[in-house]
């Protein structure tokens, strides 16, 4: 039995620059080999089988695709595992492609009480929360099982009947020729039963709608697009089964000063003309506080500092990116009369003294205009 997750490229046999058509290709060539249909026991069959029908739901999925190429399984696991997957929900949206190629009748349901649906819930944190991680309480609503009838349905003293249309199958398999189509029953919609008296309390659903507060975890160095579930928090599922997971999916706002990158974070600071000549000291703003850093004289407006280990913590590896501060020279647009005298001082100095530099440039002008005044000539 495997037990260390692959890569999911390497389990469906390729690269990652591979298209749409190419990647199902690979799929459906892999879930023809290995699936249960074809080999009855085989455990490691089925492994694979859901091994490579996990790789191709994150892989034909562009953002989770996305979000795999950049942080691995541990942007899509979270702190509880891939949420929302399930491996033979998928294999049942392609039973049409099994049934014509095996003869059979594709996957059957499920026999006994069904688990309970996953739920989703999108949560929006800050840049703060999300660097430091936070515990929030959210409100989720979501259906519970009738206390009245335990979940039967039926008004007390009654009990459901076994649906004729189907015999308690829940499913009708329908022919036409060399096609065979299985279809939820519409009688008793999959249940197999009919309830004659319903429960007063859930009308016969079994279930009643209620409103729950969860405290919920989420990890430092989370951003926008990580899912993570908590196990057992979705709807209830039928009396004796589980109930779904609680799918959360987590959404980080933009920041007023910082702006991120992976795991770095970009911050761009204005400095004076004569900072930028002279160098010095600037106080840098960080998530843990204002940092004082140097810069050389002669600096540039876009160049960056890089500050280390100042950036967000990585969801994979927990060490911190780094924080770059890019600087943006900034032209005075009002001047005091000082200043103004300052400045004309500085233009006759620099008329003056012209760099290696600047003169080499203002020659290459010079000969510019010269030779196309002997070229008219």
């Amino acid at each position: 039995m495997m037990t260390e997750k692959r890569d999911y490229y390497e389990v469906l046999g390729v690269a990652k620059t591979v298209g749409d058509e190419e990647l199902k290709k690979a799929y459906r060539t892999l879930a023809m080999k290995f699936h249960p249909d074809r080999n009855v026991g085989d455990e490691e069959a089925a492994v694979r089988f859901k091994e490579a029908a996990e790789a191709y739901a994150v892989l034909s999925d562009g953002e989770k695709r996305q979000i795999y190429d950049r942080y691995g399984h541990a942007g899509l696991n979270g702190a509880g595992g891939f949420g929302g997957f399930n491996s033979d929900d998928l294999a049942e949206g392609l039973g049409g492609i099994f049934e014509q190629l095996f003869g059979g009748g594709g996957r059957q349901r499920k026999r006994g009480p069904q688990a309970g649906d996953d739920l989703g819930l999108r949560m929006e944190i800050d840049l703060t929360e999300a660097y430091r991680g936070v515990r929030k309480t959210i409100t989720v609503p979501r259906h519970e099982v009738c206390n009245e009838c335990t979940g039967s349905g039926c008004r007390k003293g009654s009990k459901p009947s076994t649906c004729k249309t189907c015999n308690g199958q829940g499913v009708q398999v329908l022919s036409q020729g060399f096609f065979r189509v299985q279809q939820t029953c519409r009688s008793c919609g999959g249940t197999g039963k009919i309830i004659a008296d319903p429960c007063v309390t859930c009308r016969g659903a079994g279930r009643v709608k209620v409103r729950r507060n969860l405290d919920v975890q989420i990890p430092a160095g989370a951003f926008s697009g990580f899912r993570f579930k908590l196990p057992g928090e979705g709807e209830a599922g039928d009396p004796g089964a589980p109930r779904g997971d609680l799918i959360i999916e987590v959404q980080v706002a933009e920041h007023n000063l910082f702006r991120r990158d992976g795991d770095h974070l970009l911050i761009e600071m204005p400095i004076t003309f004569s900072q930028a000549a002279l160098g010095g000291d600037l106080e840098v703003p960080t998530m843990d506080g204002p940092e004082t850093h140097h810069f050389e004289a002669g600096v540039h407006s876009g160049e960056q500092i890089r500050i280390a280990k100042k950036g967000m913590p990585s969801l994979r590896t927990g060490r911190r990116g780094d924080l770059y501060v890019q600087l943006r020279v900034e032209t005075p647009k009002q001047l005091t009369k000082r200043q103004e005298e300052l400045f004309r001082e500085l233009a006759e100095t620099d008329a003056k003294n012209v760099s290696a530099h600047r003169k080499s440039f203002f020659e290459k002008i010079r000969d510019f205009f010269a030779g196309s005044e002997e070229k008219e000539k």
